[in-house]
């Protein structure tokens, strides 16, 4: 009994697709959209389980699944489509969550504008690998008239990805086909057209860069040693609100056909590299270290939930500032958003900002490692900021006092650093019946450490008074903690 309602629960609080995904309301409806292309009727089929025909579609079948694309992308989107046998077919609905999921964190305005397109409005996103179909700048760019540059490495994906563009001359001059050569210190051939599409055929220059190892547990730590992903294809004048991936999530062809009930087809360089999406992610992460002043958010989409951990604590290992994670739910499949950037975040005093982000999660903490251990090295980070702090080891709290000066200089400081002459022993140390020093121009935060299961920590903060002026302020310390600590034991546990 208890094991099914326990199941119960987690489907019942499982992510849903984005609200404002077009199909977040309303799937797509098989039987209407039949009657309207003549093209996509010989896919429908109709079950009468129950006494009613429902229209359902043999997901096995690569040509039904390309034309339901090909037919959700006209009739929703204006966007004219297609690709060749056997290379990838995206699902319109997954595709638009990972758009609309960019779009919330360009909205945020969490990271400052890097570029003067993009300080008007001009948002300009670089695709990595993609592909024949080009269904990210398609959507990008009819949904939000974003720009972008689409990278590929094959002649197939250039030729069809040009198609794409061309067919839709209302967003033509908005999207960038690059062409990506695996060639040592090759040219930049610029300026070349195709179709009224301009294709930059860029190679990569100067020597590869060595990879960074990835965490001991990321699949024996397999590298990437292909074609230039960001290096050698970005060039160095530009800036971009964002780059987004689609990365290769296997090591074989036979790995990649595990999944018998659908087929969305996938040619060997769409959907395999060795060490798979680990390897593939890790290197776009190498790369960001280097072009880190170039891009607002560096983001990725991750087929595994093991993967997404090991490439988080990589992130911490490389100094970003801050990283983002969302789950993508289309159906019965799950996918996960990877974002992350070296630019200091732009903080702005929001109450709503601090009832959303005051608590978090320390997962994979080794035994050393407990409540009392994160609780002193929480008083250690406000300590050597110069705050007054108290630490109450019987209530598992530590009470911060601070006047606005002392909260902007906090925020001044973008390391996620912790000071590291911390002893990390247990102490007798309280607060027990302290008066905290609170005046007109002063506020207390209360920082509270709770253990959940072994290795897992939450870490939770409350203000004294709610209506301080100084809540937003504290709520966007209370986010570079977060960093702190996790950069401390996360990184160092992973």
């Amino acid at each position: 009994m208890g094991g099914i309602g326990k199941k119960r629960k987690r489907e019942k609080q499982r992510p849903t697709i984005h609200p404002d995904n077009k199909y977040a309301e309303t799937p797509p409806d098989f039987a209407h959209l039949a009657s309207l292309y003549p093209s996509f009727r010989p896919y429908v089929n109709y079950s009468t389980h129950g006494g009613a025909a429902r229209p359902f579609l043999d997901w096995t079948d690569f040509n039904a699944t390309r034309e339901l694309t090909r037919v959700l992308l006209l009739h929703n989107h204006s966007l004219r489509w297609q690709i060749p046998d056997g290379h990838l077919c995206p699902t319109v609905p997954n595709r638009s969550n990972y758009i609309h999921w960019l779009n919330d964190l360009l909205s945020s305005h969490i990271i400052p504008t890097n570029s003067v397109s993009s300080q008007q409005g001009k948002v300009r996103g670089f695709d990595i690998g993609t592909g024949a179909n080009c269904i990210y700048p398609l959507l990008g760019a009819s949904l939000f008239g974003w720009t972008f540059v689409g990278s590929d490495v094959t002649d197939v994906a250039i030729e069809w990805a040009t198609r794409n563009v061309n067919s839709n001359p209302h967003i033509a001059e908005s999207i960038e086909i690059r062409k990506v050569e695996d060639n040592e210190k090759a040219p930049c051939l610029e300026g070349f057209h195709d179709g009224g599409t301009r294709i930059d055929i860029c190679q990569e220059v100067g020597p590869s860069l060595p990879s960074l190892p990835l965490h001991s547990n990321v699949h024996e730590n397999k590298n990437y040693d292909g074609p230039p992903i960001l290096l050698g294809v970005v060039r160095d004048d530009e800036k971009f609100d964002f780059c987004m991936c689609n990365p290769p999530f296997f090591e074989s062809l036979e790995e990649a056909g595990l999944n018998p009930k659908t087929s969305c087809g996938g040619t060997s360089k769409e959907m395999v590299c060795p060490g798979g999406e680990k390897a593939f992610v890790a290197r776009i992460i190498e790369d960001s270290v280097v072009l880190k002043h170039q891009f607002r958010w560096f983001t990725s989409m991750v087929g595994r939930k093991s993967s997404l951990k090991s490439l988080v604590s990589k992130l911490w290992e490389v100094g970003v500032t801050i990283v983002k994670t969302t789950e993508f739910v289309q159906g019965r499949t799950s996918r996960w958003g990877l974002a992350w950037s070296f630019l200091p975040p732009i903080q702005k005093p929001s109450i709503s900002l601090l009832q959303k982000n005051m608590s978090f999660m320390l997962e994979g903490l080794p035994r050393q490692h407990g409540a009392i251990n994160v609780l002193e090295a929480v008083k250690s980070y406000f300590s050597m900021h110069g705050l007054s702090c108290t630490l109450n080891t019987s209530a598992f709290t530590v009470d911060v006092v601070a006047s606005k000066d002392e909260c902007d200089s906090v925020l001044k400081n973008h390391s996620p650093v912790i000071n590291k002459s911390i002893n990390f022993q247990p102490t007798g140390e309280t607060s027990n019946g302290l008066r905290l020093n609170l005046s007109s121009d002063r506020s207390s935060l209360r920082i509270l450490v709770f253990q959940q299961i072994p290795g897992t920590l939450l870490v939770k903060g409350s203000l004294q008074d709610r209506s301080s002026p100084l809540s937003g302020v504290f709520a966007a310390i209370f986010q570079k903690l977060e960093e702190a600590l996790r950069h401390e034991f996360c990184t160092k546990s992973a």
